[in-house]
């Protein structure tokens, strides 16, 4: 019996759960859709680095980091979109990287600009465009030399020499950069999809996959409804904001907005992880009398650690072949998806050191820990134990995509899903999938660390 003795004050609360969970989910898949897709701030910036690298690029490697030309590049993109959506200094990017003659600038470049440094670049502009022999003191674009990048372009438009600021030093980092942010992908796939015809060819030839045993906890699926409606979602995701954005807001007054984002983000995880882990911790205790952290309840099976950090490293490769692909091929179907997560761009967008800390914390270390006792710790062993190892795995990744609310990342999350529920079964230690997610998490982190300028 999957349903046995059930108390109704447990089936009600229950129902009440899955109830506000449905909402709760349904309103913010529905938000993602008016999220901006982060992809587009990404294309861009790696455009801006490419044009910061291009004096320190040999000659005869041009042709490979650089097909055509970063700006032109960048003033095609942002030509692609409502002149109205794009930020202040995409709009002001928009209209130093084009001709003056352009109808869409000429329409546009008296607008209003909320930035009154940017409002003064319009007028220099504008100046410009009525007189091409104007030439100010480049002294007056000091202002802007925190934004190389457009410092640079503003050089170009000028006629200044802007090589105090974008030295050769300086221009020989951001090849090295763009070299990691094309190469690193580019041998993480090579590795992956070697790794994964191996385990193809291993399966196919011993007819059979290694699964490891699975201990579930002796808990029925109404208690994983409370744990994931009830714990994760109205506790987590509903009530605990509540005090976390309270407590980070009464000790942010006088700190910089990126700080108090960050720690937001950083609290906010830690207060929403409570509910569920507390109701993990319940849970085992009514189940055993006591709860001993020396008992290894949900099988993280640290002993061999140098086996499961290998099998997590094994899982992230072989799996990220196959969720790009599905990146991939969403992309292609549908053009300027919405829907990334807001903690991309905030970490992109991010130049306080400490914040970033926090934010790499926070996504690397306590988000890999707190969703795989969840998923991979409580859930796919329930499922597996009742349905089947495969129906766990795939329903467990179902949820597991759902839960992070993001509509257009949907698809390539539940490939990730079920590459952490195979990386779980396979290894038969609930820490391979930890370092894996960890590791996915941390590709990521990296990829946007070096995108900033």
């Amino acid at each position: 019996m999957i349903f046995k003795n059930i108390s109704k004050s447990k089936l009600t609360l229950a129902f009440i759960s899955i109830v506000i969970t449905v909402f709760v989910w349904q309103q913010g898949l529905r938000d993602s859709l008016n999220r901006p897709s982060v992809s587009f701030d990404i294309s861009q910036k790696e455009q801006e680095i490419a044009e910061l690298s291009v004096q320190s690029i040999p000659s005869n490697l041009k042709n490979f980091f650089i097909i055509n030309d970063p700006v032109d590049q960048i003033n095609k993109s942002l030509s692609e979109v409502s002149f109205e959506e794009l930020t202040e200094r995409n709009k002001l990017i928009r209209i130093i990287s084009s001709e003056s003659n352009d109808p869409v600038i000429l329409k546009n470049i008296s607008k209003d600009f909320e930035n009154k440094n940017f409002k003064f670049l319009i007028d220099e502009i504008e100046k410009k465009s009525n007189n091409n022999s104007y030439k100010p003191n480049s002294d007056k674009f000091d202002l802007f030399k925190g934004d190389r990048f457009l410092y640079h372009l503003l050089s170009r438009k000028f006629d200044f020499d802007d090589s105090s600021l974008i030295t050769k030093s300086f221009s020989s980092k951001m090849v090295l950069k763009i070299l990691a942010i094309r190469l690193i992908p580019l041998l993480t796939i090579f590795v992956g999809s070697i790794l994964a015809l191996k385990i193809l060819w291993t399966t196919i030839t011993l007819k059979k996959f290694g699964w490891q045993e699975i201990k579930s906890l002796d808990l029925e699926l109404i208690d994983m409804v409370l744990l994931i409606a009830g714990g994760f979602v109205v506790l987590g995701e509903v009530v605990s904001p509540l005090f976390s954005i309270s407590l980070v807001e009464l000790f942010s007054k006088n700190i910089s907005n990126e700080l108090s984002q960050s720690l937001k983000i950083f609290f906010g995880y830690l207060f929403m992880a409570i509910p569920p882990l507390g109701i993990v911790y319940y849970q085992i205790k009514s189940l055993n009398g006591e709860f001993t952290f020396k008992k290894d309840y949900l099988q993280f099976n640290f002993v061999p650690i140098k086996y499961a950090i290998i099998q997590g490293i094994n899982g992230w490769l072989t799996i990220v072949p196959f969720v790009l692909l599905i990146s991939l091929i969403m992309n292609s179907l549908i053009d300027n998806q919405n829907g990334s997560n807001p903690l991309l761009e905030i970490v992109l967008n991010n130049n306080n050191y400490l914040s970033f800390f926090l934010l790499f914390v926070t996504t690397t270390l306590l988000a890999p820990l707190f969703e795989e006792i969840i998923f991979r710790g409580i859930l796919l062993p329930t499922l597996s134990r009742d349905f089947g190892v495969i129906s766990g795995i795939i329903v467990s990744a179902f949820i597991f995509a759902l839960a992070h609310l993001s509509l257009g990342e949907m698809p390539p999350l539940f490939v990730l899903g079920i590459g952490l529920g195979i990386t779980r079964v396979a290894s038969g230690s609930l820490f391979s999938s930890v370092i894996m997610h960890s590791l996915w998490n941390g590709l990521t982190f990296l990829n946007l660390f070096l995108l900033r300028t």
